[in-house]
């Protein structure tokens, strides 16, 4: 199934899918201001894809609106300076990785957490449920991607309210498989056709939330034992 430039697998729709192809060709085809969050794992040494992904950021998140990233302690200093060229800078949050460690082998580090760039279009308080706790814990897993990152990593996104989830370098079909299990809407990009196909078979046996609430029994759940 062709949605314009997209390619779609035979489970997904229009509203929630991963769609093969180059991120920067499938980006030019999402309208202005209609993201309102866009959470993704590139690959760290690309610097420039963090700027094409803040610059894409300015034009397609609604006002307010956040971007996540996660990225590698060496190039931290250099994605922010790509990314603050188009958008403002928020914050760095922190997964931590339990009984796992990154060897820097030039600079004798042993890394036990990964860095997430949070910049905004905008002020983003208005979109964040409560108070925002920085870290979460996860074990990264291979089990659909080599590169793939826990479940809890993506689940961030619970904490924002956001409706549409941009993530543009798919890979295993994390952010979407997580998306699914919040019932949130969501348009993933992955460029290698095996891999994206992987991801969607990930996420069609990913279950569903029992019911998805409305915006004003939000915090009645969070509340809620």
């Amino acid at each position: 199934m062709r949605l314009g430039p997209y390619l779609l697998g035979p489970n997904d729709t229009p509203e929630s899918g991963i769609y093969t192809g180059d991120a920067r060709e499938l980006a030019l085809a999402i309208p202005d201001e209609s993201v309102d969050l866009i959470f993704t794992d590139p690959v760290y040494q690309n610097i420039d894809d963090y700027r094409w992904l803040a610059e894409t950021a300015a034009r397609v998140l609604k006002p307010n609106s956040s971007c996540l990233a996660l990225c590698g302690h060496e190039h931290l200093a250099k994605i922010i300076s790509a990314m603050e060229k188009y958008l403002t800078y928020h914050w760095v949050c922190c997964l931590w990785q339990p009984g796992q460690s990154g060897l820097i082998w030039y600079k004798s580090i042993m890394a036990k957490w990964k860095p997430a760039v949070w910049f905004s279009k905008g002020v983003p308080t208005s979109h964040v449920r409560r108070w925002f706790m920085d870290g979460v814990e996860g074990v990264q897993s291979k089990s659909f991607h080599r590169w793939g990152q826990p479940i809890a990593w993506a689940r961030w996104i619970d904490r924002i309210d956001a409706r549409l989830i941009w993530e543009p370098f798919a890979g295993g079909g994390t952010v979407p498989a997580v998306c699914k299990m919040l019932g949130r809407r969501y348009l993933a990009f992955e460029i290698d056709p095996a891999t994206a196909q992987d991801a969607r078979d990930r996420v069609q046996q990913t279950q569903p939330p029992l019911f998805v609430p409305e915006p004003q029994q939000m915090e009645l759940c969070e509340v809620m034992p």
